[in-house]
């Protein structure tokens, strides 16, 4: 009786880390289904299948230095509307001008 209670222990101990591994396994699945599930996939076509889209994807950095380049003044503000950006400019004299940028391709449009 001694001896099956001693084999009973030894199995039972021997089962202590593969349960933990096991769970340890399954957390590792699961980290890495998130990740998938976080991660956009990239389809052939995907992009005609969209409708537009109202992010902007211009980089706002970019876009306030091709405001600078050549304009003399200074940037007051930059803002988002719908999928475009406004620069606030300040001309030398005072004079304030709203700059409209696309959005999606960084061109700027004009002043207002």
């Amino acid at each position: 009786m001694m001896r099956m209670r001693a084999l009973l222990l030894a199995g039972l101990i021997a089962l202590v880390p593969l349960t933990d591994a096991a769970a340890q396994s399954r957390g590792r699945d699961r980290d890495r289904q998130d990740q998938q599930r976080e991660q956009p996939r990239n389809y052939p076509g995907e992009g005609f299948r969209e409708g537009p889209r109202s992010a902007p994807r211009a980089d706002p950095g970019d876009i306030v230095r091709r405001v600078q380049s050549g304009r003399p003044g200074r940037m007051l503000g930059v803002q988002q509307r719908g999928g475009d950006y406004v620069v606030r400019w300040e001309y030398p004299g005072g004079r304030v001008s709203d700059i409209q940028v696309d959005g999606q391709s960084g061109r700027v449009r004009g002043d207002d």
